[in-house]
Formats: C-alpha cells, structure tokens, sequence
C-alpha cells in the first residue's frame, strides 16, 4: 500500500513495482524506458486499462411516430496508453529528480523540465546560490 499519492506500488505482469506514471503515450513510455533502464532500473510496461464507459443517459427521448431515430455518434476510441513501473519498490520519481539521483546519457543531471519533457537537454549546471568572487560572501 502506498504511503501517499506520490508513491504507488502496483503488480505489473505479476511483478510488484513502483509505479512511475500511469496513462502514458507511446512516445513518453519510450522517453522513460531510455531514461531509467540507462540509470540502470529495470523498467516494466503494460497497458493501462481502458477508461470506464458513461452510461447512456436515462432520460432519452423516445421517437415520434413517422420519425426515423437519429443515432448517437459512436464515441471516438480511447487513446493507448501505458503503466510505467519499476521492479525497485523504493523508486520515487520526485525523490529522485529533487534528489538529483537520475543522469542523462551525457551524465548530466535530470532536472524536472527535462523529466517534464519540457528541455531536450538537462541544464543542472545553474546553481541555487553562487558565490561572490571578491568578497567571499553569499549573494
């Protein structure tokens, strides 16, 4: 059982995991798959489960005589997605992008835009402080 929201377990293909993201692409399942099986997790994808169906409306109109009934559009089909989960039950994705735990293939850290797909490249190189060359002083 999870401890909070941020930290599920799940049994994938009969594998107890951690999960990393629910309802993933295709192409964010590749991005994260490349990621941690380069930090050297073992990564476990399996389709998410379909969403649940609405049902019809109660209250539907019956038609009038002479009419012909008009039928619903069938509704569109739901997108692909996937379950991202790791066989190391610790893993915690934001324990590990604040932790600075994960590295790209060009061993810079994983920052959250990158995580986020948000930046191509991982930027770690901007410090939280820097220091005055001069004075020796905190800014």
């Amino acid at each position: 059982m999870a401890i909070n929201k941020n930290h599920e377990f799940e049994d994938l293909d009969g594998v107890k995991c951690a999960v990393v993201e629910k309802n993933a692409s295709k192409e964010r399942v590749a991005f994260l798959k490349d990621l941690l099986e380069f930090n050297r997790y073992k990564v476990i994808v399996v389709p998410s489960p379909p969403p649940k169906a609405v049902p019809p409306a109660s209250g539907t109109p019956k038609p009038v005589e002479g009419q012909v009934p008009v039928e619903a559009p069938a509704p569109p089909p739901a997108p692909e997605t996937f379950t991202v989960g790791v066989t190391d039950v610790t893993f915690n994705a934001t324990n590990a992008i604040f932790g600075r735990l994960l590295k790209t293939k060009d061993k810079h850290v994983v920052t959250l835009a990158y995580w986020q797909q948000e930046e191509t490249t991982s930027s770690d190189h901007i410090p939280y402080f820097s220091a005055d060359e001069n004075s020796h002083q905190w800014k």
